[in-house]
């Protein structure tokens, strides 16, 4: 029996369920620990589910600050009190073999400590090794006065003290909460993808987007778009309350030749967008990797799954980044030349037409992504990562 722990997102929770549903298929016993909200579709892969605290989680993870990567890091911290607590109570008594955690869940690398269990790193993002991951820090405070940066330090210090004389775990680095390294780490995109990737050793493991079925209350009909080829917009499932974008689509590809499916998430009604041109399809929520088979470019945020899962369907992209890891995955895309980045702020109509014309005009786009295409097919997914797993077990005599 080994436990999985993940406290983040959409973007973190998906890719795991194909191998939840892959580990207890081949005789895994999983608790996985998440919050409440995604119960439901962890129950369905077989595991068992518990949960912690998510808004007394997130209050602590935002006092920390947000304007410095360091702030999260703080905030990752502040939330041990909360996670450990409530972890340990509910584990009291029982076995585990070994631990999977989120990579960027603060307290994954620690809990495996302090239970001393053999650990496996989940990892939604690009991998960051230690070197790449200091320089990004000391980038963030660059220009920045030593009189806003150490305080920030010191709140770092004081936050580890406490953890180390509270649960008696040594932390002996920033990179240690926010990437929380572990022997193997599996990675849900490839090497051919992977920024920098001759700098990633092989305790990383690249198996490609984990893709499994999510299940909908609202029906989308894909017989209508079969034939069609139509654009796909979406701005993921956090970022997504973007009316005045939504409108900019219809100003921009509205009575168009092209048919659009637009998904926009649950935080905006359809009827706030007044008028829907003819040529749009839009719906709360789109069964992305089924619309994806058909579709001939994708306009996406670009957060690591819905970039993954574009390429691995092979279809072009324009990335439109909101924040976090997103502009990173909109510049690779576009370095790779298998589609293009825009900027939010500044973005018109016209130049949203003009990036949809020339991407599905020039061919070099179509064949950058069938040749990154390539690998995302053959890395295995969720097949492959389960077979990383086993390996470790057997390595570790688990």
């Amino acid at each position: 029996m080994f436990y999985f722990i993940n406290g983040g997102s959409e973007g973190h929770i998906n890719p795991t369920l194909g191998v939840v549903q892959e580990l207890i298929a081949r005789g895994e016993e999983v608790v996985y620990f998440a919050i409440e909200a995604y119960r439901e579709r962890m129950e369905k892969t077989g595991a068992t589910v518990r949960t912690f605290d998510d808004q007394r989680f997130i209050k602590a993870f935002i006092s920390g600050g947000k304007d410095y990567v360091l702030e999260r890091i703080n905030g990752l911290l502040l939330t041990v009190d909360i996670v450990f607590p409530t972890v340990l109570e509910q584990i009291a008594g029982e076995h585990f073999d070994y631990i999977i955690h989120d990579s960027m869940f603060g307290c994954g690398h620690l809990l495996a400590q302090i239970l001393k269990l053999p650990a496996i790193n989940s990892c939604t993002t690009f991998a960051q090794t230690k070197e790449v991951f200091d320089r990004t820090l000391e980038q963030s405070f660059k220009g920045v006065p030593a009189e806003i940066v150490q305080p920030i330090y010191d709140k770092f210090n004081d936050l580890t003290d406490m953890v180390k004389e509270k649960y008696n775990v040594e932390i002996l680095s920033p990179y240690e909460v926010f990437c929380n390294p572990a022997p193997l780490t599996i990675v849900y995109t490839t090497r051919e993808f992977q920024p920098h990737e001759e700098a990633i050793d092989e305790s990383y493991k690249f198996v490609g987007p984990s893709i499994s079925s999510r299940s909908t209350q609202e029906h989308f009909d894909l017989m209508a778009i079969m034939e069609k080829s139509p654009i796909y917009i979406s701005l993921g499932t956090v970022f997504n309350q973007a009316i005045d974008f939504y409108k900019l689509c219809f100003e921009a590809l509205g009575n168009s030749e092209h048919m659009i499916v637009m998904s926009i998430g649950s935080r905006v009604q359809i009827s706030d967008l007044g008028q829907i041109p003819s040529n749009f399809i839009v719906k709360n929520y789109v069964p992305q990797t089924d619309v994806l088979r058909y579709t001939k470019l994708f306009i996406t945020h670009g957060g690591m799954n819905s970039a993954n899962e574009g390429l691995y369907y092979g279809v072009p992209l324009i990335v439109i980044p909101q924040s976090a890891d997103q502009p990173i995955i909109a510049g690779r895309v576009a370095n790779i030349g298998a589609g293009v980045k825009l900027q939010m702020e500044s973005l018109s109509a016209k130049q949203l037409r003009e990036a949809v014309d020339h991407v599905l005009s020039d061919p070099t786009f179509k064949a950058a992504v069938a040749a990154i295409r390539e690998p995302f097919l053959k890395a295995g997914g969720s097949h492959q990562a389960v077979d990383e797993i086993f390996k470790f077990k057997s390595q570790h005599r688990i």
